[in-house]
């Protein structure tokens, strides 16, 4: 007898197929997407879920229980999900055959999901995730340095403002967090996107905006050099970025212009020995501790010729430690920046920028004068990883809220009995429990995929990003409500999880965006 879940997976394949199909005729391929946005980006959604239930398929045997149970909430799903745009498209009955309506309906059965709950409690939220001894030792080392180095100051970080203590940065690049991704030749470790997936994931697990965030601006410009930069530029920069020697900042967005990239206005001219950059720049986190910022600025002042006129600089700065700055070089160059407050991820802190002829020198122009209106494809190789990783730090927050809520059950009494004794409760929790599993299986599946192809995996990248940030805001929230009225005090960590999933599906690509302009782009294009 066919696994319940091949059987859930091939139906949830061939609806979503169908609406991919359908969807590919209405846009002309993918031409037409923003005369369709609505139906592109509920098609979007239902071809990552059922992405996510492929790769729920292959979870490890001993989750196998928690994997059928997550497969068949989110087959489920889509039926509902294309019930708006079904006729538009033509699809006609969104129904599955008998065999996987039974396995789904069965599998989505209180009982079955009640269990994964109650092991939850008895293992306090923790499913082990079976990977070979390398994969195993990274992890059991990065949690233990998070649970050491981070985990005790997490709170005071979130709830007085603070910077990330500079002793965090130092030693995680002695262990050599910052060169996961980076070539042994270049002194990095070369371990591979699962290594830097679970390293995030651990880091998050402590917190999100005062650990798990700090690889990902090195990663995104290393990536962006490896992509494209000069020999020089990579033996230059690549080893100080593993080692932690030098901090960096991404800055791509504007206060005008977010998702839009091509319509970066900020501006690059040529002066004699390099480039002067003038204009503004918003939401460049860790832009006030950070060495260098990877920004992309405009170098041919013709707008019409959009992503085409757009490069990509290594701009140095000095280190701030507070929420603002103003510096000015010999040359008469300045540049200010103010940190945003924001309700969560505190402890990187964004700022907004300020840049009027500020001098960035030839040699770090990212590919030198080949790299010249190149900037927007470099960026975009960075961004690919960076959205991974984002993956990975949602991965990391959910299993923390998971963990935090398991534990608290277990103690709270009402009514004389823990509130974790109650059916509801351990349903809850389960469905909690299976989100967190989805979210992994999607998160590590592209990450194995960027090992073998990087530019194809990226819309894989793209779908873990979106479905793992998605559920860590519904995982964190139900948390909350299950520690009921404490959940909203922040003596309880799960506040904080609370306030900083909300940023997860906006940054690395607003989900809107992500969902219409990536993936919907890449199912769509024959």
């Amino acid at each position: 007898m066919a696994d319940a879940r091949d059987v859930i997976c091939a139906a949830a394949r061939a609806l979503a197929t169908r609406a991919i199909e359908a969807a590919r005729v209405l846009t002309s391929n993918g031409a037409a997407i923003d005369d369709h946005q609505v139906i592109v980006e509920r098609v979007a959604y239902a071809a990552t879920e059922a992405r996510v239930i492929e790769a729920l398929v292959h979870a490890p045997a001993g989750l196998a229980d928690v994997a059928l149970v997550a497969a068949a909430e989110l087959a489920a799903q889509i039926p509902h999900r294309l019930a708006p745009v079904a006729r538009l498209l033509g699809l006609g009955a969104l129904t599955y055959d008998a065999d996987a309506t039974a396995a789904i309906e069965a599998s989505q059965e209180p009982t079955a999901v009640e269990a994964i709950g109650a092991a939850a409690i008895t293992n306090q939220g923790r499913f082990p995730w079976p990977l070979d001894e390398v994969l195993t030792e990274v992890r059991a080392n990065v949690r233990a340095f998070a649970e050491r180095e981070v985990l005790p100051h997490a709170e005071r970080i979130h709830h007085h403002d603070e910077l990330i203590p500079e002793r965090f940065i130092t030693e995680m690049g002695k262990a050599g967090y910052f060169g996961l991704a980076i070539p042994e030749k270049y002194g990095g470790h070369e371990l591979g996107n699962l290594a830097m997936i679970l390293t995030t994931e651990e880091l998050s697990r402590a917190s999100l905006a005062a650990a798990g965030s700090l690889i990902t601006r090195p990663e995104i410009l290393a990536k962006a050099l490896l992509a494209g930069g000069t020999e020089e530029q990579k033996q230059t920069w690549l080893p100080r970025l593993a080692a932690a020697e030098v901090m960096a900042a991404i800055s791509v967005t504007e206060p005008n212009v977010g998702s839009d990239v091509a319509s970066v206005a900020c501006r690059a001219e040529r002066v004699p020995g390099g480039f002067a950059i003038t204009g503004p720049k918003a939401w460049c986190t860790f832009a006030g501790r950070a060495d260098v910022i990877a920004l992309l600025a405009r170098t041919d002042a013709d707008l019409s010729k959009g992503s085409r006129g757009l490069t990509l600089f290594i701009v140095d700065k000095p280190r701030f430690p507070g929420h603002a700055f103003e510096v000015a070089q010999p040359g008469g160059g300045t540049l200010s920046g103010k940190a945003d407050r924001t309700p969560g991820y505190r402890g990187m802190h964004s700022f907004t920028l300020a840049f009027e002829n500020w001098f960035v020198p030839d040699a770090q122009v990212v590919g030198g004068e080949a790299g010249i209106g190149r900037g927007f494809a470099l960026q975009m190789a960075g961004f690919a990883a960076g959205r991974l990783q984002t993956g990975g730090r949602a991965c990391g927050l959910t299993q923390a809220a998971v963990e935090h809520t398991a534990r608290y059950v277990a103690e709270r009494k009402q009514f004389g009995r823990p509130i974790g004794d109650y059916g509801l409760t351990r349903y809850h929790l389960g469905r909690m429990a299976s989100r967190l599993v989805a979210a992994r299986c999607i998160t590590y599946a592209a990450a194995q995929a960027m090992d073998g192809d990087e530019r194809a995996a990226a819309p894989l990248a793209a779908m873990a990003k979106l479905f793992s940030c998605d559920v860590a805001v519904e995982v964190t929230q139900l948390g909350q409500l299950l520690h009921g009225g404490w959940g909203y005090a922040e003596e309880y960590p799960i506040s904080r999880f609370v306030a900083d999933a909300q940023v997860l599906p906006i940054f690395e690509g607003v989900k809107p965006i992500l969902t219409l302009k990536v993936i919907g782009r890449s199912i769509l294009a024959m």
